[in-house]
């Protein structure tokens, strides 16, 4: 039978698993976000993905502690140049997405 401490052990591997399957669905919500955001820009996604950077407990408006989460990615106006860029997630929430200052596409001269 089950004693106190394989229970203990199953409890913690279904919770990570929850947690990554949670922190899958948040880094999609980063991705989708970020190509929105440099499609509106008239910019493009290098690499296709968003990676983690760092992960931090934080209060929302509400009070409550949700996680923070800071992704960063790689962009081009150009098709040569490569810029960096974040996006910040509380909860599964997008907080915005920042970009370091680049050229914009109308400033290219063929």
């Amino acid at each position: 039978m089950f004693d106190l401490g394989d229970l203990t052990l199953s409890f913690c591997f279904f919770g990570l698993l929850a947690y990554f399957w949670r922190a899958q669905g948040t880094r999609e919500l980063a991705l989708r976000a970020t190509r929105k955001h440099l499609e509106q820009q008239q910019l493009q996604l290098l690499d296709g993905h968003v990676a983690l950077r760092a992960v931090w407990c934080k209060r929302d408006t509400s009070g409550q502690i949700k996680l923070w989460r800071r992704y960063i990615f790689e962009f081009t106006a150009t098709g040569h140049e490569r810029y960096k860029g974040q996006v910040i997630t509380l909860g599964n929430r997008v907080e915005g997405v920042e970009l370091e200052p680049h050229r914009f596409p109308n400033d290219i001269i063929h």
